[in-house]
């Protein structure tokens, strides 16, 4: 069995929670959304997703930077998916409202 990518995971995963799920090709004209590989929508919430598809590890940094990519475009937390986190970046997150899924929690909730 092929492997999915993790961006259809992050997708199905979304839609299964009942979110509206729109991709970043849907919001090309958008800059607020050129940052983003999805916005999830759900009555009054609206959460930029940024998937990192790689196979090591996301650092600190790369936090940082959806964070701010997110400010500038006017969300608050926003989501990032990837592989797994440092130490660094989960407690960053923690501190800032960021979401983290790995590939792990995800597979885990679709079961």
């Amino acid at each position: 069995m092929a492997r999915k990518s993790l961006i259809d995971l992050t997708v199905e995963y979304f839609m299964r929670r009942g979110y509206d799920v729109k991709t970043n090709q849907a919001q090309v004209d958008d800059d607020n959304f050129s940052d983003f590989d999805l916005v999830v929508s759900k009555r009054k919430e609206i959460h930029p997703v940024r998937v990192k598809d790689w196979n090591r590890t996301v650092g600190v940094n790369i936090v940082i930077n959806i964070d701010k990519a997110s400010q500038r475009a006017g969300f608050s937390n926003p989501i990032l998916v990837a592989e797994k986190f440092s130490e660094h970046a989960k407690a960053y997150a923690n501190r800032r409202g960021i979401m983290l899924l790995s590939r792990f929690e995800i597979l885990r909730s679709l079961m």
